[in-house]
């Protein structure tokens, strides 16, 4: 296995910006490592900044979804997209506010034979939907995930989440981003 984090290299915290080494450094001692990602992002401030400010105005609301919830759409997104660094570490973030050491692996290897409850179906649904084939998203999609007690606002969760870890999954794939070996024992 190669060391390599990023066939395009990666920027160390203490490089990075004033601002972007403070946030990073929130990161890291919070989680008790710098994510790969964000290595590997910093050679571009402008687009690390916007992606973790979009990351953080989705991620970290305080209405609709859980952050479980919240997790749940970025593993399904990640999985069906097959992005072996979203998979382990948003994985590993949802075992851990799920408190549900399987749940991130079966999602992510088999969604659709997945045990969820029907709230927990409806958001994977929705995510494979709009990560998979977008357009065919539609008012059939919009009514199952209302039936299943989703209000508008988090079905707009749901979207925006896809949409953005549809993206993030993308550079993953563009710079062969390895997950950090931390992730993978996180929650278990």
């Amino acid at each position: 296995m190669t060391d390599t984090v990023s066939r395009f290299g990666v920027v160390e915290p203490e490089e990075l910006p004033d601002d972007l080494r403070v946030r990073i450094g929130e990161i890291a001692e919070k989680s008790g490592f710098v994510p790969n990602i964000f290595r590997a992002l910093g050679h571009r401030p402008d687009e690390l900044r916007a992606f973790l400010d979009y990351h953080d105005a989705l991620m970290n609301r305080a209405e609709g979804l859980s952050k479980a919830e919240r997790e749940l759409v970025v593993v399904a997104t990640s999985g069906a997209n097959h992005c072996t660094y979203c998979v382990v570490a948003h994985g590993a973030i949802l075992r851990i506010r799920a408190k549900d050491g399987e749940l991130a692996d079966r999602v992510s290897s088999n969604p659709w034979q997945a045990e969820l409850d029907d709230r927990q179906r409806a958001i994977v649904d929705l995510a494979l939907t709009l990560a998979q084939d977008s357009a065919k998203f539609g008012e059939q999609q919009l009514a199952a995930a209302r039936a299943a007690g989703l209000t508008d606002d988090e079905i707009w969760d749901v979207g925006a989440i896809t949409a953005l870890f549809a993206m993030s999954n993308r550079l993953a794939h563009l710079t062969a981003l390895r997950p950090n070996a931390e992730f993978y024992t996180m929650g278990r």
